[in-house]
């Protein structure tokens, strides 16, 4: 009981300044904040009816991807979002889930909620390099030592949540078959199992810590690369990972070659997209790449967990520097919106429509004159990640506690005597039209956009080996 109070205290604390914060901005459109999706979509209620399980038992496992570039990099987003589940749950709190010890290499920052410290030198490997010189996986990057001894900290300080992590993953490989340690409490210990097929090192602990270090013993000419940390916790609940690379656009993470394999490792129950932004910060932005690139990392996720729900999270209104102190309105934000809606509608998952939730077109100035928004106007302060976070998670607790749709009976017919009706489509691009949940009444949708490719447009062929099929449109 005692811990239940504790909990609603800190919950109060933690929601004060958000709820003081949203009375002071006007421009915002409150009312749009909400989750657009078609509520007969089997992948939101698949994962509407597990969460409800959870909740309801006290047993089993959520896991929520959050992934993106720098807005999730920078963590305050996504961790908002974590922190705000968990204190309205505090009796689910499971692991701290995928981290990745940014700040181990030179001017690379960290999420706030955990430090790290290293004092010898490492490579910096990102999926956002033309050609990456390292074999990446779900984190898109990767730290390697090499020559000499190597010792990572790592200190989980969150004020608000404690991670009982009583379970450790380290995800990378060697070379030189350099085996990884893990020092905690005063003691080395080696993995309990390596799978060296997954390129996984398992440490299961004796006890819960909150802190330890990574011990990658090179010698001179050795070398072992680091592309994720999992840590887990004996506890059933709720986990949410956070991936985010600096700069990172859909391809780059295309180009992660074990990103199904650790997908496997976190096996998402929903993954939330905060990928675009980079994506559309150019003046050629093409929908119809940009589409494409997504149903291939959609369909990566779905083999590992075909009932994996998907959150698309809108690009925030941005603006392009042309030159010093000088900024061109980006004209892409409202095409990238429009995709996420079709996204959305093609793989049976939601949108969080935050451009429309700032106000649409040239919002960014206003984020920017409150104090939400940084000088490029692209990035925001903690002020707005933290806003951002709170409404993110008023929409997504919103459908959580709606009462979850009984499974459909199968039809008493046989299918031979049952004849759907021809679903219309729009004339002007042969798609059919958005389900009821994801039609936008704020502005009017720009299907135009969303056209295949001509003749004499050049289109990027893949591999047969390395493509991954299509969700049927």
């Amino acid at each position: 009981m005692r811990n239940r109070l504790t909990a609603v205290c800190l919950l109060l604390l933690c929601l004060a300044p958000a709820l003081q914060g949203q009375e002071e901005y006007p421009f915002i459109k409150r009312k749009a904040n909400v989750l657009h999706y078609d509520t007969a979509a089997a992948p939101m209620q698949h994962f509407f009816r597990k969460w409800n399980t959870a909740m309801t038992t006290g047993s089993g496992n959520i896991n929520i991807v959050h992934i993106g570039g720098s807005h999730v990099q920078a963590g305050t987003f996504p961790h908002r979002v974590r922190t705000r589940l968990l204190l309205a749950h505090p009796t689910m709190v499971g692991g701290r889930g995928m981290v990745f010890p940014y700040s181990a290499a030179a001017k690379c920052n960290n999420p706030a909620d955990y430090k790290v410290h290293c004092l010898e030198k490492v490579t910096l490997t990102r999926n956002v390099h033309k050609n990456p010189d390292h074999t990446l996986g779900l984190c898109g990057i990767a730290v390697t030592a090499h020559d000499v001894p190597t010792r990572i900290q790592m200190l989980l300080n969150d004020s608000l949540i404690y991670y009982a992590v009583t379970r450790i993953v380290l995800l990378g490989y060697s070379p030189d078959h350099i085996v990884p340690r893990i020092s905690y409490d005063g003691r080395e210990i080696l993995p309990s199992y390596i799978d060296s097929a997954s390129h996984r090192y398992v440490f299961n602990l004796k006890q819960e810590v909150d802190s330890f270090d990574i011990v990658l013993p090179c010698e001179t000419s050795q070398s072992f690369t680091l592309t994720g940390v999992a840590l887990g916790s004996r506890r059933p609940g709720i986990t949410y990972h956070s991936i985010g690379v600096n700069g990172a656009a859909v391809p780059d993470y295309l180009k992660c070659s074990h990103l199904t394999t650790d997908l496997r490792l976190v096996r998402p129950d929903m993954v939330i997209f905060g990928i675009g932004i980079n994506d559309a910060h150019t003046t050629d932005f093409d929908t119809v790449v940009f589409k494409n690139n997504y149903l291939r990392l959609c369909d990566s996720i779905r083999s590992v967990n075909p009932d994996c729900a998907f959150l698309f999270i809108t690009n925030n209104d941005c603006y392009r520097r042309t030159g010093r102190r000088r900024y061109a309105v980006n004209h892409n934000g409202p095409l990238v919106r429009d995709v996420c809606y079709r996204l959305a509608a093609q793989t049976g998952g939601a949108v969080w429509d935050q451009f429309e939730i700032m106000g649409g077109l040239k919002s960014m100035e206003k984020w920017q004159a409150a104090g939400l928004a940084q000088r490029d106007k692209v990035h925001f302060t903690r002020a707005g990640y933290l806003l951002l976070g709170d409404m993110l998670y008023e929409a997504l607790e919103k459908e959580l506690n709606r009462p979850v749709a009984p499974l459909r009976p199968a039809a008493s017919r046989p299918d031979s005597a049952v004849k759907p009706k021809p679903k219309p489509t729009d004339t002007a691009t042969g798609e059919k039209p958005l389900p009821r949940g994801l039609r936008r009444k704020a502005s009017t949708p720009r299907h135009a956009t969303i056209q295949p490719p001509t003749s004499d447009t050049p289109v990027t062929t893949v591999p047969a080996d390395d493509r991954f099929p299509y969700i049927s449109q």
